[in-house]
């Protein structure tokens, strides 16, 4: 992994569908190729893609121009693209599919394409896509229980945290981060938090709770402040209630400057961070840095979560395409044919730099000599198992927002993590 720092014919997909909120959007990606004497030639399949806010992956012009370069070499499939986001998405995508209007190609991640849909035996098998220098980690995270690769993964990343590094050093409070490793312990993180504080910074940190958009940064701050789990390593069972986690829970609600609010999610969250209100971003990667670079007005310095161990586990994002079984094989064939495209050689190097994020597999210079890539890059190694996968997710996802919402209004931290888990293992047990 460290080698990667060296990426419907659109029916009634009635939306009101970024990540860590907005309105869906659906537009042809291209128009039928001209054919010789100046006559549009027919495209002769059509087929759907939908894309939740993948990096630049929810910009228009660059996913447009993407479907350009793939239509320049088949002009015969015609690609309509349906843009979706983290607040609506998923109950688009499940009425589309109760309605038989699912779209062809679908771009996201392993909890929904492997753990949900895929589980669920709505996607095709896509083993035989698969690159073979595609790290054994990642494909394994894309694969279901029964060998089927219900994703084909595209490009991956370690979520991280963000701190102003400006307000910090006005504070005080740079002293206590490790700059060079982008790391911090349990015990510099409250004293980070403390000064802010006596600076007048109240507003620290936000635990946002009000729905599961996010929810990788309050999990992975949870577990990483002194040591716990959130699932077992089968990826069967949920385990958050354990006591390292009622421990970093009763932290964060006893510390002044960290407020846990029920009234936003992570991408509110992004952008009080972004325009300055909070000193900090659990929520927080690269592509989420460049799509705030116009209001941020601060240098926001990426950091792994605070450890009592000073050994950061970071969540993983990866991404890629499922292609739903629509009962029609012209169809699925010509998604195979888009999904192929998009991977492969020069088009699959720009589908990752449109995502923002990093090759599943070594791609020679990539990103060489960008700052940014390079900085964000060196958060790439601390990497933790993709738990995302375990059985019961959906379920375990609204519980989880729900025992931090319950912790927030004054339930007993034990009290709220027990219930979690036992909400979360009926479903996984259910599964």
């Amino acid at each position: 992994m460290k080698k990667a720092l060296a990426l419907i014919l659109a029916l009634c997909l009635a939306l009101s569908v970024v990540a860590c909120g907005g309105a869906a959007s659906s537009a042809p990606a291209s128009e039928s190729t001209p054919a010789e004497g100046g006559e549009a030639a027919p495209a002769t399949t059509q087929i759907t893609l939908a894309t939740y806010p993948i990096g630049k992956w929810s910009d228009e012009a660059v996913v447009n121009e993407l479907i350009a370069g793939f239509n320049a070499v088949h002009p015969e499939i015609e690609v309509t693209v349906q843009y979706l986001d983290y607040t609506n998405g998923d109950d688009a995508v499940n009425t589309a599919i109760e309605a038989g209007t699912a779209p062809d190609v679908i771009f996201e991640g392993p909890e929904r394409l492997v753990a949900n849909w895929g589980a669920k035996g709505y996607l095709v098998d896509l083993a035989d896509l698969v690159n073979p220098n595609t790290y054994a980690s990642v494909i394994g995270s894309c694969t279901s229980e029964n060998g089927a690769v219900y994703e084909l993964p595209v490009c991956m990343t370690a979520h991280c945290m963000g701190i102003n590094k400006d307000l910090f050093e006005a504070a005080g409070a740079w002293q206590y981060v490790d700059a060079e490793s982008h790391t911090w312990t349990t015990e510099n993180f409250v004293k980070a938090v403390e000064a802010l504080v006596a600076y007048g910074h109240t507003n620290v940190g936000a635990v946002y709770c009000g729905g599961q958009g996010g929810d990788q940064g309050t999990r992975a701050l949870v577990t990483n402040l002194y040591g716990g789990t959130y699932a077992n390593a089968e990826h069967t069972a949920y385990t958050a209630n354990c006591a390292e986690n009622v421990k970093a829970l009763q932290l964060l609600k006893d510390l002044e400057g960290i407020n846990f609010d029920a009234s936003i999610v992570g991408g509110d969250e992004v952008s009080l961070f972004a325009n300055g209100t909070l000193a900090m971003a659990f929520c927080w990667n690269v592509a989420l840095e460049n799509n705030n670079a116009e209001t941020i007005q601060f240098d926001a310095f990426p950091m792994a979560f605070p450890t009592e161990s000073g050994d950061p586990v970071l969540q993983g994002g990866i991404w890629g395409f499922g292609i739903f079984d629509n009962g029609d094989q012209a169809k699925i064939d010509a998604a195979k044919t888009f999904v192929e495209y998009m991977t492969t050689g020069d088009a699959y190097v720009a589908a990752v730099e449109a995502s923002s994020y990093w090759p599943v597999f070594e791609v020679e210079g990539m990103y060489e000599g960008n700052e940014q890539m390079t900085e964000y890059g060196l958060l790439v190694p601390y990497m933790g198992d993709y738990y995302q996968i375990t059985k019961g997710w959906t379920e375990a996802r609204t519980a989880w927002w729900n025992a931090l919402q319950a912790i927030g209004s004054g339930t007993d931290v034990q009290e709220a993590l027990d219930t979690f888990v036992e909400t979360a293992n009926a479903a996984a047990n259910a599964a």
